[in-house]
């Protein structure tokens, strides 16, 4: 992650994964630790929702569980637990992921943090089902906050959310981001930080913590887009390296139990 998280104990790997470059979609990053065999999910994460009649279509061809939480949206579980919500729809030519969805544990304490401080403009508010909605740009992937009804549980599993941003957006700017979070007394996991790349771009980083403890990675965009290109051979690597996966073996010699899909 950037080589601005804590030092790991052992080996790990990850893999990006979306509908289109980094530049103009939301990504997932997958990080695989080896050595663990599970992990503890807490109520921090509640999901991914997209829209992609295809992706119903596939779930339902290889007989992967759904279940139709309200008409045209199917409920669907990744391996590891995570869910996601599968919009029945035509893709968007945009980005067909539509939202992510974090719990918070006081709604208008965490909108005022995404909002006031962090600049999200605020697309929907339902207090009745205690919900929030929240986004940089009409055309991007938006933020949903959703009371979880006690207090925010990040297991073992958690991660973070992370944005790019341009020199130019002065709202969002690096330096502005790092001078406001100290004037306000907000917590700041890594102080603005440049990390150099062998061969490549140094980018900026600055990471945060909003009042539920999520954690917030914002990048500098310049030198981003020149990390985050696609490789063309993107799926051959990812496959090969599946395919050369003999962790079943470590497993089984260490009696440890590995999660299965």
């Amino acid at each position: 992650k950037y080589g601005c998280s804590s030092p790991y104990d052992g080996k790990w790997s990850k893999t990006m994964v979306g509908y289109g470059p980094e530049d103009n979609h939301f990504v997932a990053e997958l990080t695989y630790n080896y050595g663990i065999g599970e992990y503890r999910l807490g109520n921090d994460f509640l999901g991914i929702t997209l829209v992609s009649s295809e992706a119903v279509s596939n779930a339902k061809k290889m007989g992967w569980p759904l279940r139709e939480v309200t008409t045209g949206i199917f409920e669907a579980e990744a391996p590891g637990g995570y869910k996601f919500y599968l919009e029945d729809k035509e893709q968007l030519k945009q980005d067909p992921v539509l939202k992510v969805t974090l719990g918070v544990s006081d709604l208008q304490k965490s909108v005022n943090y995404w909002s006031d401080l962090l600049g999200m403009k605020i697309y929907e508010k339902d207090e009745e089902k205690q919900r929030a909605l929240l986004g940089y740009a009409d055309n991007q992937c938006k933020l949903e906050l959703k009371t979880v009804g006690g207090a925010v549980d990040h297991g073992t599993a958690f991660g973070r959310i992370a944005f790019s941003c341009a020199k130019d957006e002065a709202r969002i700017a690096l330096p502005n981001i790092e001078a406001l979070m100290k004037k306000e007394n907000q917590k700041i996991l890594t102080p603005l930080v440049s990390l150099d790349t062998p061969g490549k771009a140094t980018v900026q980083v600055i990471i945060l913590a909003d009042p539920d403890g999520h954690e917030i990675c914002f990048v500098g965009d310049e030198a981003f887009r020149d990390l985050s290109k696609v490789d063309p051979n993107g799926g051959k690597l990812l496959d090969d390296a599946m395919a050369a996966d003999d962790s079943d073996k470590w497993f089984a010699a260490q009696k440890m139990k590995k999660a299965a899909a």
